[in-house]
């Protein structure tokens, strides 16, 4: 009877090492150190004309009365958007309002001495003539900021130019690297791309300047610049 049940526990025991061994085998590592990996990176870039624009147009106000104040910078705004939306045309200029805010001035003794408030109206879009025709038209405002950038639909054609590139220039490259470390081609690993792009914004020459009556309606004189867009691609391939 003793000797079946000691018998009983060593097959127990040697049940359970076997299975410990088997978990310790399963959470060693598969592989050794990785071998004859080559980490690369290449990059693609092409030049487009920029060909959205943004013109900010803005006005501030001084006053004793933060009631009043509030009461011009509206009227001045909303003059202001009912003209401009009489122009707008979706995806060729789009209206939106900027920044309103209002806040008090304080005088030397830290106490309010009176409020300051400004308003912001904003056009945006392709039709750059008809955006700088309106805010040329408009006189409640004045010139605040002008920007160029990538409409979403050049910005997408033109990254998908300079993607291929990246990827022909990266593939070149680890071939070339490949032999010359007497290889005869690669498998890739892991890959990672990555796209920006980068513009020079010029200032229109009436950016600073007041509009007077013989400038009335007249169109702002911009010119848009030109953006780079750049794609880099960076990642490892397995030499073979």
């Amino acid at each position: 009877m003793r000797t079946t049940l000691l018998a009983k526990h060593l097959i127990a025991s040697c049940a359970l090492l076997a299975c410990s061994t088997t978990l310790f085998a399963q959470t060693m590592p598969p592989h050794g150190p990785l071998q004859n990996v080559a980490q690369l990176s290449a990059s693609g870039s092409v030049e487009v004309q920029q060909d959205l624009l943004s013109i900010s147009l803005n006005t501030t106000v001084s006053g004793s009365d933060a009631n009043i104040v509030q009461t011009q910078l509206k009227q001045a705004l909303d003059t202001a958007l009912n003209q401009a939306k009489q122009a707008a045309v979706p995806g060729q200029m789009d209206v939106r309002t900027g920044n309103f805010s209002l806040y008090p001035r304080y005088g030397k003794d830290s106490k309010i001495n009176g409020w300051q408030g400004t308003a912001e109206l904003v056009l945006e879009g392709r039709d750059f003539s008809r955006i700088t025709g309106t805010a040329g038209k408009i006189q409640t405002l004045t010139m605040g900021n002008v920007s160029f950038a990538l409409s979403r639909e050049q910005r997408a054609r033109v990254e998908g130019e300079a993607q291929t590139q990246a990827i022909e220039r990266f593939k070149a490259k680890a071939l070339e690297v490949s032999k010359s470390f007497g290889f005869s081609g690669y498998t890739l690993r892991d890959v990672t791309v990555n796209a920006n792009d980068q513009g020079y914004t010029p200032r229109p020459r009436m950016m600073t300047m007041a509009k007077s009556a013989d400038m009335s309606e007249a169109a702002v004189p911009v010119e848009a610049g030109k953006s780079t867009v750049l794609v880099n691609v960076t990642g490892s391939v397995q030499m073979r």
